[in-house]
């Protein structure tokens, strides 16, 4: 009787959406330089360049990961505000995907606590940030109120949080 090899054993007990210790090392890789070659990888980890490759498409078709140059918005002189919406009962996902829909939001979060919904946005400027809390984010049907957190500096923001 032939021995099981340990990866195809790991990869029949794994669910179709369960990420493999490869895949998450790529990843890892990936969130230190996303411009890194799939050959410096690849020769990291004792692989094919083409199984990298693979996983990398794999995983970006998945939505699992995005591959993106992350500027400094601070940097080139836009204003940041962290927002608390309060949702009027019935409406929260109705809120969320429309706060989704617009342009000036870069991040949509339901969660729970003293806020039904936060978000971030990044605006060209003060003048920029206060036409959309008055004329956009206030007439969105279902925002029962707000609170907004302008940045005044970002201390720490990172996307190496590895994949545990």
């Amino acid at each position: 009787m032939r021995d099981s090899n340990p990866d195809e054993v790991g990869r029949r007990n794994r669910r179709p959406d369960e990420l493999s210790p490869l895949d998450k090392h790529v990843i890892e890789h990936l969130q230190q330089d996303g411009r890194r070659p799939f050959t410096q990888i690849a020769a990291d980890l004792g692989v094919s360049e083409a199984a990298v490759r693979a996983r990398t498409n794999r995983l970006v078709e998945r939505g699992i990961l995005q591959i993106v140059g992350v500027a400094d918005p601070e940097a080139l002189g836009f204003q940041q505000a962290l927002i608390g919406i309060r949702c009027q009962p019935g409406k929260l996902l109705e809120v969320a995907e429309a706060l989704a829909s617009m342009p000036e939001v870069d991040y949509v979060v339901v969660t729970a606590g003293r806020f039904d919904v936060l978000i971030e946005t990044v605006a060209e400027d003060n003048e920029g940030l206060l036409h959309f809390l008055a004329d956009r984010l206030q007439r969105i049907d279902g925002v029962r109120d707000t609170e907004t957190f302008s940045y005044l500096r970002l201390v720490k923001q990172t996307y190496q949080f590895g994949t545990r």
